[in-house]
C-alpha cells in the first residue's frame, strides 16, 4: 500500500456558501488550456484567433450538452425514474463520443457562419481538444469514479470502500484509467502538433488523425474499466463506439 496513488477524500470545497466542485473546475481548466492552444494554432496558421474563440465557445457548450445527453441515453436505467438528476453534471457522467459529435459539429458550423476558413479552424482545434480532455479527466480522480480493474501495480489507485463496486469491495487499489487516458491524450496532443508542423496534410486530415488516435487509445482504456456499462459481443458499448 505504500506504493500506490492516493485519491482525494473530498471533491467539493466551500468558499463561504459557494460550493466549488473540483469535477467542474478541472473541466473548466481544460477548456481554458485548450482554448489558448487553439488560438495560438489559429494564429500560426494565419487565421483569426477571435473567430476561433467564438467558434470554440459555441462548441464547448454544445459539447457539454452532447456529452451529457450521450451519457443519459446510454445509462437511461439510472435516469428514467430520476429525471431531476439529468442536469447534475457535477456528479459525473459525460460521454466523450456525444461531446465530440456535438461540439465539433457546432463549432465548425459557427466558424462557417463567421466566414472563417473551416478547414483551418478544424486543424487548429484538433490538438486543443485532447489537451482539454487530458486535464478534464482529472475530474474523475476527484470524484473517485471510472477506475479500472483491481491491480497491485505500484501505481494502483486507492479507492474508498464507499466508491467501490459491490463485487470489488474487498479490493483496495485499482487501475487509474483516468490517468491512462490523460497521459494518452497528452501524447496525442503532442503528436498532432508535430504532424501539423512537419507534414503537409489535406484539409480535414488532422481531424481524422485525432478521431482515429483517440478511438484507438479509448478502446484499450475502456476495456480496463469496471463501472456498469452496456455490453455486447464481449465488448463494452464505448469500445464498440471507438471501433
Amino acid at each position: 500500500m505504500l506504493a500506490s496513488l492516493p485519491s482525494p477524500s473530498e471533491g467539493v470545497f466551500h468558499l463561504g456558501p459557494l460550493p466549488l466542485r473540483m469535477y467542474g473546475i478541472m473541466i473548466a481548466i481544460g477548456v481554458i488550456a485548450g482554448l489558448r492552444l487553439g488560438e495560438k494554432e489559429t494564429e500560426r496558421l494565419g487565421g483569426n484567433a477571435r473567430h476561433f474563440a467564438s467558434a470554440a465557445a459555441w462548441g464547448v457548450v454544445a459539447g457539454l450538452i452532447g456529452a451529457r445527453l450521450y451519457h443519459v441515453a446510454t445509462s437511461w436505467e439510472k435516469f428514467g425514474d430520476n429525471l431531476g438528476d439529468i442536469p447534475k453534471v457535477w456528479q459525473g457522467g459525460l460521454g466523450v463520443p456525444g461531446g465530440l459529435l456535438a461540439g465539433i459539429g457546432v463549432g465548425l458550423w459557427r466558424a462557417r457562419r463567421l466566414g472563417a476558413p473551416v478547414s483551418l479552424m478544424a486543424t487548429a482545434a484538433e490538438p486543443a481538444i485532447p489537451l482539454a480532455q487530458a486535464i478534464g479527466r482529472w475530474g474523475n480522480w476527484w470524484n473517485q469514479e471510472l477506475f479500472g480493474r483491481p491491480t497491485e501495480l505500484p501505481w494502483g489507485l486507492r479507492i474508498d470502500p464507499v466508491n467501490r463496486p459491490a463485487a470489488y469491495v474487498g479490493n483496495e487499489t485499482f487501475h487509474p484509467t483516468f490517468l491512462y487516458e490523460s497521459l494518452f491524450n497528452l501524447a496525442l496532443c503532442a503528436a498532432l502538433l508535430l504532424v501539423s508542423r512537419r507534414v503537409r496534410l489535406k484539409p480535414g486530415r488532422l481531424m481524422a488523425l485525432y478521431v482515429a488516435g483517440y478511438a484507438f487509445g479509448r478502446f484499450f482504456v475502456e476495456g480496463l474499466r469496471i463501472d456498469e456499462a452496456k455490453r455486447g459481443g464481449g465488448l463494452r458499448l464505448n469500445q464498440w463506439t471507438a471501433v
